[in-house]
């Protein structure tokens, strides 16, 4: 693959995702103030000692912002990595194995995808201890179900392929057919799938810590930050139109990303297309 080849809209959300992994990474060192510093007036407007102003408690709202990148970008990611293992493993086992084992998970995924997501969610955390690691799990099995429906469509269209009746006759086993020869030449549209779903737990995330069962305050993610200054509207502070802007942003980023590959990878060659 070349440089020159690849299109201006996926620069743009190739730069946009750089930039928010690099204030994720380096928060406390670019960041002017600290996560939860108290640094002047209740809302002050942008300019001055502060870019973007100050938030519903005196707190910078640049440092919040840079802050909860990390926040967000580090959960989202998390659950998103989680789900893919849990998903593709027992899609590409009910695949490959079929029978008795597939009709199982199938039929136990359709059970949890009839559940509406986010009152799912909502139920569980609310009975749940408010932990990061809970949340975390919570997004990705839910996720998973998701992962699990694309993962078993591809897998059951490699798994007819002669290649994989060779490596069975050969007696490999369950494992070997999947790591060896279904995952590689699944991993194109997998990886386009892997970027929406990442763009997914985001926008969830967000709507989670909106909802007050996501990340608990004091630490900053975006979704809480909408959620502290919401009221601020109605006066005409713009503090949560910024973290809201800041999702918005980087969903659009990942999905222009997603867009260009799987534009580039129309079929299932997985690594062994043109590049």
């Amino acid at each position: 693959m070349r440089l020159s080849t690849i299109p201006i809209s996926a620069w743009v959300g190739i730069l946009g995702i750089l930039l928010a992994v690099f204030c994720a990474l380096f928060a406390p060192l670019i960041a002017p103030y600290g996560e939860s510093q108290i640094v002047g007036a209740v809302w002050q407007p942008m300019g001055g000692d502060h870019l973007l102003g100050t938030d519903n408690l005196g707190r910078d709202l640049f440092s919040r912002l840079i802050f909860g990148a990390r926040t967000t970008i580090f959960v989202a990611l998390a659950a998103t990595v989680l789900s893919f293992s849990l998903g593709m493993l027992l899609s590409f086992t009910a695949a490959v194995t079929g029978g008795f084992v597939d009709q199982a998970f199938s039929r136990f995924n359709d059970l949890m995808m009839a559940i509406p997501t986010l009152i799912f969610a909502l139920v569980v955390l609310a009975v749940l201890p408010q932990q990061l690691w809970i949340l975390i799990l919570v997004m990705a099995v839910l996720d998973s179900t998701r992962v699990y429906r694309i993962g078993r469509a591809v897998a059951l269209d490699v798994a007819v392929m002669e290649f994989v009746e060779a490596a069975r006759l050969r007696g490999e086993g369950t494992g070997w057919i999947i790591f060896r020869e279904i995952l590689p030449n699944t991993l194109s549209p997998l990886l386009a799938e892997f970027g929406l779903r990442f763009a997914f737990s985001i926008l969830f995330l967000s709507t989670l810590s909106f909802l007050g069962l996501g990340i608990q305050p004091p630490a900053a993610d975006w979704g809480g930050m909408v959620k502290d200054n919401k009221d601020g509207i109605i006066f005409g502070i713009s503090a949560a139109l910024i973290p809201g802007g800041a999702i918005a942003g980087l969903a659009i980023c990942v999905n222009l990303v997603v867009d260009w590959l799987m534009k580039r990878t129309s079929s299932l060659k997985g690594g062994r297309g043109d590049a």
